[in-house]
Order: C-alpha cells, then structure tokens, then sequence
C-alpha cells in the first residue's frame, strides 16, 4: 500500500506526536508497504530551527525507509495564541500544495493536534480522489478551550463546526483512546466509522538499564530518589503543582523531582524553583530522541501530570508506555479516566487527584519509603508493557488504513 501521511510534527523532534507518527512508519516500512510523510522543518517547541535544517518551501530526504518532505511553516515558539494560530494554519496550504503533487497513493491520513493538518489532508484527498482518514490524537480545538488558551466564542464555534465537518468526510476515524470514540459518537459520528487505535511504545528501543554514572553525577542526581516528568512543559500539564509538592518534600533529601523537555510554561518552572529556593528539582534541557532511553533510566518514577479538567480524563499520555516498557512505576495526577484505568488495571503506580500538592507529595513519600510496594510496581509495568508495543499499534493502523482503502 502506498501511504501519504500528513503531521506537523515528526523528528528529530520527539513530543508524542512525533514519535507516534514515526515509530509506526518504520513498522510500514519494514513490512513493504511505501510512505510518504508531509510535515514541517523541525523546530517544535522552542520555535527555532533544529541544527542542519532550513525553513524552505518544499525539501526531501529518506528516514529508516520513509519518504519525509518538509515544507515552509511559519515558525512560532510554542507560546503565545496568536503566533502559534498561525503557525498552525501555515501547515495547511503548504501541506495541501506538497501532497497534490506526490506520486500515487492509495489513501492519505492526517494526525492531530493541530487539525489543520487533517483540513489539508482532507484536501489532498478530496482533489486526488483518494480515501482520507483522520486520526484523532486531542479533541482539538476543544483542548484549547480546556487549558484556557481561548475562551469559547464564535471562532472556537466555527474551528468545532470544520472539526465535525471533517469527522463526517472522512472515510475512517482512527482514535487514540475510547473516551475520543465516545465523543464524538455523542456528536453524531457513526460508531462503525470509528476505531480505537491505542497508543503504545516500541519495545526494542527502550527497556530496563542502569543510570550512565556520568549522567546522573552531571545533573545531581546520583544517590538519589528521582521522580522525573519527561515531556511538553504546556498548558495542559499544569507543572507548577509538582513544584508546590517539592516544596512541601524539601526536607527529603533523597528525593528529587526532575524535569526533561521544553514547552511554554518551563521558562516560567524554573524561574519559580529559582525564587523559591527548591533544591530538589533538577532541569535537563530537551534532549534528542536517541538519548531519551539514558534520560528515564536516570528516574525511579515516570511522574505523568495533567490539569484538572474534564476532557483530560479521556486522554492516555504515550509516556505511560514509555515508563511501563523502562520498568519504572507511574506516578499520574490527572482526572480520573482512561489513563488512571489502565494503571490501577495493571497495579503498576499510583494514581492521585490533580492539581492537590499534599496528595501528590504523600504519593511520592510513599513510593520512597514502601520498597516492597515499589519493587511490585516495577514489575508489573515490565509485566504489562508488552501489551502495548508500537508494532501492535501499527499493525491496527495499517488495518484502519487498509479498510479505508477498500471503502
């Protein structure tokens, strides 16, 4: 099968979209089918060009078997509503031009977030006379509502109208969690044209190891109890929280809370870890995809963290299967939802309530001081990570793909 995929995102940048998006093409790749990715010049989410790559209008090259072009975005740091909008919007009529001039394929996908991707995939559907499948990776632009990033109105009315529309055009809707199918049944969308396809994590890449000595001594953290957050420092995530419980655990030596990655709100972290004087929180600068393996081996806890809204009840953050493949406990603070359902399933973390310091700072002394409930939930995360490997994930997309194909 001939696979035209279109995402904004794709590494070296490595947030979960990204990494979705690409460890899957591999699989395609490697069982013979031909895939063609659209996406930008990487630069999410400082907003700034990654070391050997230029903002052109249309440029290609080859990654573990998969066809990438990279076309002109207009590059905006991951703040600020107004310059992110457009570049959100800028990937659209650059994907749409890029797409309708590729070789043959046989049906087109788009991820989101952004849905501006999935607009311009539809598109290239519609003028190829191609099958468009929409996978669904964030009720956006719902999300935006929820993180207080616009305030509903008649904008936000209308990007929900183009995202129902979208919906009902499409051939497939390939959904990452249940809660997503659930939605958007609830809206109108037949439940036959919708399939969960959850996320997962490739196995071969990351699995249980010591800490690298030289690392751990580098940032600190050698000797210590390290419950790290690896991934977006955004708006959804509400990370100030975990600063507020390091406070209340400032006398626990032993203890670290570590922070991996960038996003809009880190700037804002460090400067009040700084004021506040918390020893106990490290910050490691985004790193590359290839080092994220040595950056999780530097944890004892995968801390997994959401605001306190509704709709994030419905979302299963990929970092989940990360922590589950490294062998390490998750500790999640999110709405109640899918994601606490799979942990407590599995008995492999613990789950609290959002946005509560005292709940998140008792849940982190526990895992600590009880070593015998630890060690379980070690195990049961290497126990369970095999049921969500990113090959099986894969191969459920290629089927969604495939039946959209045949429609």
């Amino acid at each position: 099968m001939n696979i035209l995929f279109l995402t904004e995102n794709f590494p070296p940048e490595t947030n979960a979209a990204a990494t979705r998006v690409f460890e899957r093409a591999v699989y395609w790749a490697r069982w013979g089918h031909q895939v063609t990715v659209i996406t930008s010049a990487p630069n999410f989410p400082q907003g700034i060009l990654m070391s050997g790559y230029a903002n052109r209008w249309y440029q290609s090259e080859e990654m573990a078997g998969i066809k990438v072009v990279r076309v002109k975005t207009f590059i905006s740091p991951n703040t600020g509503v107004v310059r992110r909008g457009l570049d959100f919007l800028s990937f659209l009529p650059s994907a749409f031009l890029a797409g309708i001039f590729q070789p043959r394929f046989d049906v087109v996908a788009a991820t989101s977030p952004q849905f501006f991707a999935a607009v311009a995939g539809w598109l290239v559907g519609g003028v190829r006379r191609r099958p468009f499948v929409f996978e669904l990776g964030d009720l956006w632009p719902g999300s935006i509502s929820a993180v207080g990033a616009m305030k509903r109105g008649m904008l936000l009315g209308l990007m929900e109208k183009l995202e129902l529309f979208l919906y009902h055009r499409s051939a497939l809707v390939a959904a990452l969690t249940q809660s997503f199918k659930e939605d958007l049944v609830g809206r109108g969308i037949a439940p036959g044209k919708i399939s969960v396809v959850i996320n997962g994590v490739d196995l071969p890449r990351y699995g249980p190891r010591d800490a690298k000595t030289d690392l751990a001594r580098e940032w600190g953290l050698e000797g210590k109890f390290t419950i790290g957050y690896v991934g977006t420092h955004g708006m959804a995530h509400r990370l100030g929280n975990v600063l507020e419980a390091a406070e209340i655990l400032r006398g626990e030596d032993d203890l670290r809370f570590l922070f991996v990655g960038a996003g809009a709100e880190r700037q804002a972290l460090k400067d009040k870890a700084r004021q506040k004087n918390l020893e106990n929180v490290v910050f490691i600068p985004p790193q590359p995809k290839d080092a994220m393996p040595d950056i999780w081996a530097l944890c004892d806890v995968a801390l997994v963290h959401l605001r306190d809204q509704p709709l994030f009840a419905g979302v299963i953050p990929s970092k989940i299967f990360e922590a589950m493949a490294m062998g390490l406990p998750v500790l999640l603070a999110a709405p109640d939802g899918e994601a606490s359902a799979i942990i407590n399933r599995h008995g492999n973390g613990i789950c609290v309530a959002p946005e509560q310091p005292d709940d998140l700072a008792r849940a982190a002394r526990q895992l600590l001081d009880d070593k015998d409930a630890y060690t379980q939930m070690k195990q049961a995360s290497l126990d369970a990570a095999h049921l969500f490997s990113r090959e099986t994930q894969a191969q459920k997309m290629i089927d969604v793909l495939d039946r959209a194909r045949g429609n």
